[in-house]
């Protein structure tokens, strides 16, 4: 079972230190909501982590670089829930709803310009790598967002372009929180190359396993909308491997489910789920989320460092892979 280690409430104690000023209060009272919110800050405490497995010492120097990680992705997620029209995030309202799309622009981009504030305050000696990995990191998010998009208006997706769109989307930015701290901690670059292919196999698994959560998840748990994917016609990797074995005699009711939004057909979530059932598509993603599990553990244990420092890294990964939220 994993445990947040201390440096999770170093870091909580260092973002209570920010102050965002009170005026005017429509561009900073979202940004102090989104920040209030409960996530589980997984990319700070990597940043963390990260700096630990190579020098505990350098922990400290690494918070600025955590918050910056934090900011961006809650940037990030501010705009995408308006890209989406997602009406929840963690369980609570998404900033726009709670305001309108222009103050959730504007916030998201005050947010933006303060990670980069941030990032400013890390080591001198290493702010020439860090600002490139992380502005490398921030356009491939954006890449990997505007891929996203672009697969609502295509009719098929394949598997290995949805799989390097959620590497964009989500997964690098993981790499990209472990790198920082390596960085920081003085590691060389092939460890730092191995623990950012660790982060980035592990987020890979980590949005497979969302994907199945958006179908299979408790809502009292998930914090967002459950089959809120099937919903929106998001073609995840479930969606893509039913499409690829759908035989004829289920087409007619595959195509009638996506022409239909729900006022049309108020039971789309449990008929799509039937014919996940059908085809055994929930086992076939779980195979997949291995499989990047599966890679993501090999690039850790290849580091050269002690076995010790491994292991909370490795317990992480295994909480996150089955998590329920």
């Amino acid at each position: 079972m994993f445990h947040k280690s201390v440096h999770a409430q170093i870091f909580q104690d260092y973002i209570h230190t920010v102050e965002f000023p009170s005026s005017p209060a429509n561009l900073y009272d979202p940004i102090r909501y989104i920040l209030s919110l409960s996530g589980k800050r997984i990319r700070p405490l990597l940043v963390s982590m990260g700096v630990e497995l190579f020098d505990p010492s350098c922990v400290q120097a690494s918070l600025p670089a955590s918050a910056a990680i934090e900011y961006f992705h809650n940037f990030s997620l501010i705009h995408d829930d308006i890209m989406d029209k997602a009406p929840l995030r963690r369980g609570m309202e998404t900033v726009h709803q709670k305001w309108n799309d222009s103050v959730a622009i504007l916030s998201g981009d005050a947010l933006l310009v303060k990670a980069y504030e941030e990032l400013a305050k890390c080591p001198a000696d290493k702010l020439g790598p860090l600002i490139r990995l992380f502005n490398r990191t921030a356009l491939e998010v954006c890449e990997g967002q505007q891929y996203d998009m672009d697969f609502e208006q295509r009719d098929t997706v394949t598997q290995d372009e949805y799989i390097n769109m959620i590497r964009l989307k989500t997964s690098v930015l993981l790499g990209c929180a472990l790198q920082m701290g390596a960085i920081i901690g003085h590691a060389d670059d092939t460890a730092q190359a191995l623990l950012y292919e660790f982060g980035v196999n592990l987020g890979i698994a980590f949005q497979l396993q969302d994907d199945l959560l958006d179908v299979y998840g408790d809502p009292k748990t998930f914090g967002k909308q459950v089959g809120g994917d099937i919903i929106a016609n998001k073609k995840t990797l479930l969606f893509i491997k039913l499409r690829a074995l759908l035989q004829k005699a289920d087409e007619a009711e595959f195509v009638h489910l996506l022409a239909s939004d729900v006022e049309q057909e108020p039971k789309k979530v449990e008929k799509m789920k039937a014919l996940y059932a059908k085809y055994d598509i929930q086992a076939l993603a779980i195979d997949q989320k291995e499989k990047f599990t599966a890679i993501a553990y090999e690039k850790l244990r290849a580091i050269d460092v002690e076995e010790s420092r491994k292991v909370a890294l490795f317990a992480l990964a295994d909480a996150l892979m089955i998590r329920e939220q």
